[in-house]
């Protein structure tokens, strides 16, 4: 999502890391999907969402979600909104609209919808709770607002493989160059409550980190895709984030991934 830079001057995700037109980004972004497209899915399929659901998906990736809601869910109308849509993949005569915005404008007015889907976003913003707010008011009376980001399980002591010296590495680089904060994720429930919404739940996922899960994957294209400033890290010695990949690859590899939190409530 676009906008001036962040407090710490480093820009946004998708400007200062992970750019459009970086070499394999769609790919990377698949890997994602194809980690969490199931959990997200079973969370939604839970909570009723069905035929003739008005859909909106934030951040909308390469629109798995919005293909699924509209093709197998049965919604009416789908509307994948995204900064730079380019990889949400439609398909001839879907219902899967594209939108593109930036969420951090306090002006954007989508409309309002039974579902708001809004995955591994706000965890980029410096203003996750203004956003979280609008999208809560996008969420039609009766309906759905459901939020996931990431929560770490690796690096809560102090790293003791370069694995995890390269996941912490990670998350400092991403909180340096474009403001990425998950500290506050396991605040969901309440944040929603206190935006007036009921029947809310909330529940963590974390995938295997085997050999061949996409989850694996995802780690290593990410890694390797800010290998320039993972290398230039404090917290990692020379050809210490070789190795971390070396371990991803590794049948040995005994650690856990970061994780999804998933986070839902009702509009009265």
């Amino acid at each position: 999502m676009d906008g001036a830079p962040d407090p710490l001057g480093a820009g946004r995700y998708g400007t200062g890391l992970f750019t459009p037109d970086a070499t394999g980004e769609g790919e990377r972004i698949d890997y994602g999907a194809l980690a969490y497209d199931a959990v997200s899915r079973a969370r939604l399929t839970a909570l009723g969402v069905g035929p003739g659901w008005r859909c909106l998906e934030v951040g909308a990736g390469t629109g798995t979600i919005s293909r699924w809601l509209a093709e197998d869910v049965g919604a009416a109308d789908v509307l994948a909104l995204d900064r730079d849509p380019r990889f949400v993949r439609t398909r001839p005569g879907g219902v899967v609209r594209t939108m593109t915005a930036d969420i951090t404008d306090p002006t954007l007015a989508p409309g309002r919808f039974d579902l708001v889907h809004c995955r591994f976003v706000l965890m980029h913003l410096p203003e996750h709770a203004e956003v979280l707010r609008r999208l809560a008011g996008w969420v039609a009376p009766g309906g759905r607002l459901v939020v996931g980001d990431a929560v770490d399980l690796t690096t809560d002591r102090s790293p003791s493989s370069p694995y995890q010296r390269a996941m912490t590495a990670m998350w400092q680089v991403l909180r340096e160059r474009i403001g990425t904060d998950i500290t506050w994720v396991t605040r969901y429930p309440q944040l929603l409550r206190e935006l007036g919404l009921l029947d809310v739940g909330a529940e963590i996922v974390v995938p295997p980190l085997t050999v061949d899960a996409p989850i694996t994957a995802f780690w290593k294209t990410t890694w390797s895709g800010m290998r320039d400033a993972l290398e230039a890290s404090p917290l990692l010695a020379d050809g210490e984030l070789d190795a971390a990949l070396a371990e991803l690859a590794s049948p040995s590899l005994a650690a856990l991934s970061p994780g999804m939190i998933t986070a839902w409530g009702r509009r009265p």
